[in-house]
């Protein structure tokens, strides 16, 4: 993952909301993805994990919600489209994180400012209050 994602520009940006430090990329040992030919199972990893908060949060992308051709042909080790294991990841994740007491939050690239691709615009003040708003909205507390 690059750190000029807008991955990390909105993880970022809630780490600075929650006033905590997050880990990027985090892996935990029993959220597993589909086991390969040699039946080994990869660890999935979640976008940011908030220790302070017991937190999960991921952002998810126009590819999370619509096809993008270039992203989705390859085929993966379940035999299915990069597209849908990426939908079956997310519910994973999700069915993991509950059963697991984390909370989870869930950022959309239609949450924020974006161009028509996707991208995100990047308007950090504008970003910020959304962030704040959804947070409060998700999450409760004051943030």
């Amino acid at each position: 993952m690059r750190i000029d994602s807008d991955e990390k520009y909105v993880l970022d940006l809630v780490s600075e909301v929650l006033k905590e430090n997050y880990e990027w990329q985090k892996k935990f040992n029993d959220l597993l993805g589909d086991p390969g030919k040699s039946g080994r199972r990869a660890k999935l990893s979640v976008d940011a994990y908030f220790p302070e908060n017991n937190l999960i949060v991921e952002y998810r992308e126009k590819q999370h919600y619509q096809p993008i051709a270039i992203m989705d042909k390859r085929m993966t080790v379940s035999g299915i489209s990069r597209g849908e294991q990426r939908k079956i990841y997310d519910l994973r994740k999700e069915q993991w994180a509950r059963d697991n007491n984390f909370k989870l939050f869930v950022i959309t690239y239609a949450d924020l400012s974006h161009k028509k691709s996707g991208k995100l615009i990047r308007t950090e003040v504008e970003d910020i209050s959304k962030l704040m708003r959804l947070i409060q909205q998700k999450l409760g507390g004051c943030y």
